[in-house]
């Protein structure tokens, strides 16, 4: 059985290490602990592993966040995965700093990643774990809020939790959406 975990970010040393990119870093976190190395391929840089006799595809697409569908929606048809199996990590603001929310399906919420992967799949029933950015930023300057870096303060809230939604990728390709949901959600 193959899953795709998409983590989305934008490409380039400026957004590294900026709140947008917390689905690159995670999936950096998970690539670092299983010894992987992401390659650059069409339209995202992938790596895949095996765990549990299910195989992982790991994209972190290059189509920067706002177009993220374009990549997810052609690995998952280049790899044969249907739309269950896809699990998308992002940044929200709607969470508090560091809080991990896992869903099977829902709304785009306002981020522009979530919403081009809608518009490419035709369907808002795809998996998405959530990642608290917090929303410390004045009326209006969210833009610059998502794309400005982590304080260290935020880092050590938050880098302790990547652990966390490490562990959840996996559970979620091994027991299931449903179960990891249960497991996982508010803890």
């Amino acid at each position: 059985m193959k899953y795709l975990v998409a983590g989305l970010g934008n490409i380039g040393q400026e957004y590294a290490n900026t709140r947008h990119n917390i689905g690159f870093i995670t999936l950096d976190k998970l690539a670092e602990v299983a010894g992987l190395t992401f390659e650059s391929k069409r339209y995202a840089w992938k790596t895949e592993f095996r765990f549990k006799g299910r195989i992982f595809i790991l994209i972190k697409p290059t189509t920067f966040v706002n177009l993220s569908g374009k990549a997810i929606s052609y690995w998952l048809k280049k790899e044969k995965i249907p739309d269950e199996n896809l699990l998308v990590i992002a940044d929200d603001i709607a969470l508090p700093l560091g809080a991990l929310r896992l869903r099977k399906k829902g709304g785009a919420g306002g981020h522009n990643g979530l919403i081009s992967i809608i518009e490419h799949l035709g369907t808002d029933e795809f998996s998405r774990l959530r990642i608290g950015a917090g929303n410390d930023f004045p009326t209006g300057l969210q833009v610059n809020y998502v794309l400005g870096e982590w304080t260290k303060e935020e880092k050590s809230i938050l880098f302790p939790k990547i652990d966390f939604a490490v562990e959840i990728i996996k559970s979620f390709g091994t027991i299931g959406i449903d179960r990891t949901m249960n497991a996982y959600n508010n803890k």
